[in-house]
């Protein structure tokens, strides 16, 4: 995918040795992985693939952003919906994971705009919402989205669906 350990004379200052940055135009995403020690050989890229992370409450949003990162995906982050179709298109993700209910454009109107255009239409989506309702999850049928995980979810899951769905052609919707 591109993604490099960047060398200490490339790193920009506050990132530590191990700081993996990724550029697209103006998007970069930043991952960092423990290293056995700063002189460690054993900096490896995992190259999963790249995750757009869509949620308006910041705390779910690293939640969710700091697991697929320690997983090894790189991951780029939206705070609402029409930040996520700014930013879809130059951040290329294989996956977004997509909360429901946010301010501006909410989820359904986001997954919705993504299926349509033909740009972002073959991009795996992932609903993560509190909203647990079968005519919930019939909606996220119809729109097309490929997961659909509630709210309190397990990171083991999400993980789990966003790796089969970042290697696959079909849909983990349950």
């Amino acid at each position: 995918m591109g993604a490099q350990i960047t060398p200490a004379a490339q790193r920009p200052p506050g990132l530590r040795q191990g700081t993996r940055v990724r550029r697209s135009g103006d998007t970069a995403s930043i991952t960092t992985h423990d290293l056995a020690g700063d002189d460690s050989l054993a900096q490896v890229t995992h190259g999963l693939g790249r995750v757009l992370v869509v949620d308006d409450d910041e705390v779910i949003r690293q939640l969710i952003a700091v697991n697929l990162t320690l997983e090894g995906f790189d991951v780029v982050t939206a705070v609402d919906g029409k930040d996520c179709l700014e930013k879809v298109v130059e951040a290329n993700p294989d996956v977004i994971t997509l909360d429901v209910m946010m301010p501006r454009l909410d989820g359904w109107v986001t997954a919705t705009q993504l299926r349509r255009n033909p740009e972002t239409a073959g991009i795996k989506v992932v609903l993560i919402t509190a909203r647990a309702q079968e005519d919930d999850r019939s909606r996220g049928r119809q729109i097309g989205v490929d997961a659909y995980l509630t709210k309190p979810f397990d990171p083991a899951e999400m993980i789990r669906v966003v790796r089969e769905l970042a290697g696959s052609s079909t849909s983990v919707f349950d």
